[in-house]
């Protein structure tokens, strides 16, 4: 008589290596990116052979690749085998709208697995790993190394770009008479404040190098006439008078102590009545799956510094001289964080 051998379950080890093969599914969705596949599919289905043709790549390689990825719901293939886009494939479309494209070319890119092939000595040590990898800070490195900050600072200020609307529709700032945007960059986010309140006037703030492109952009905007651009860094004092003063995707590059200084020059600056808007990822308190939980391992690697939980944005508010009011959740992950000077 046989005795057939117990059968184990399974089913938790196979639900973690699909995690650790996670890097597998990146590679191949950066190459699907990088091919142009989302484009030439825009038109509508093609057949692996078409595709391949159009995108200079080998047949039976791409089948095998977008094979991978349909099972991810990154493309789709018919019952006549020819594959399309989904709404997945779509976002790497590179003139889709909130494209993710950047950030996936990002992800494939080498200087990027190098760094994060560090992680481990970061955990060790407590301490980011890029300044001695690379023997100097990042922004140093990105200076040094111009065509991999092009691709970072595509993938992210692509990602910045797609949280605008949510901001705009969570947040009203017409009862907002001048917001100052402190480190915005060319200022998405303030031409959308503008032209979502007509009677408020805006500030942008940041280096000269940063703003070079902004006057065209809110003259496209049709808000130039409500816009002043003055000029500075990230730890100087900042415009006074301002009835908003906006930190988005800012204070969670600094250090405690850097954080501290930037959010007390704008209570320095601050209107009598203002407004502190840091608009960041509000790391949730009971582990959930939430993009600020990855985001912080970027940030613990490249800068040693953290988003931070709710609780930590009202101690640290508290340091600088505000008390937070609310946290008003968007769409999108990030959240407008509001605080009133005391």
């Amino acid at each position: 008589m046989s005795v057939l051998p117990e059968v184990r379950d399974q089913s938790d080890s196979y639900a973690l290596l699909h995690l650790i093969q996670g890097a597998v599914v990146t590679q191949a969705v950066s190459v699907a990116a990088r091919l142009g596949v989302a484009d030439v599919l825009a038109g509508g289905p093609l057949s692996v052979e078409e595709i391949a043709a159009r995108v200079g790549s080998d047949a039976k390689a791409t089948h095998r690749v977008l094979r991978a990825l349909a099972g991810h719901g990154v493309f789709a293939v018919g019952p006549d085998g020819r594959y399309a886009n989904t709404p997945l494939s779509d976002k790497l479309r590179e003139d889709a709208p909130d494209t993710m494209r950047g950030f996936a070319l990002l992800m494939n890119h080498p200087t990027l697995w190098e760094e994060w092939g560090h992680l481990y000595d970061t955990v060790e040590t407590g301490e980011p790993n890029l300044p001695k990898l690379r023997g100097m800070g990042a922004l140093d490195f990105f200076h040094a190394n111009p065509d991999y900050a092009r691709v970072f600072f595509q993938a992210f200020g692509e990602l910045s770009a797609s949280e605008t609307d949510p901001i705009l529709a969570a947040y009203d700032f017409s009862g907002f008479g001048t917001v100052v945007d402190v480190i915005a960059g060319r200022g998405n986010l303030l031409a959308g404040i503008l032209r979502q309140a007509p009677d408020t006037k805006g500030v942008l703030y940041d280096s000269k190098i940063a703003t070079v492109d902004s006057p065209a952009l809110f003259e496209a905007a049709g808000v130039a006439d409500r816009l002043t651009i003055e000029h500075g860094g990230y730890l100087d004092k900042l415009p006074a008078g301002g009835d908003a003063y906006v930190f988005k995707h800012i204070i969670h590059d600094f250090s405690e102590a850097d954080a501290v200084t930037a959010l007390r020059n704008a209570r320095e600056a601050i209107a009598p009545g203002g407004k502190l808007l840091v608009i960041e990822y509000v790391i949730p308190e009971h582990n959930e799956q939430h993009l600020g939980n990855t985001i912080d391992l970027w940030l613990m690697l490249m800068l040693g510094a953290q988003e931070r939980t709710l609780a930590e944005y009202t101690e640290l508010f508290a340091r600088a001289g505000f008390k937070l009011t609310r946290a008003v959740p968007t769409s999108a992950p990030i959240s407008v964080i509001e605080g009133i000077p005391v």
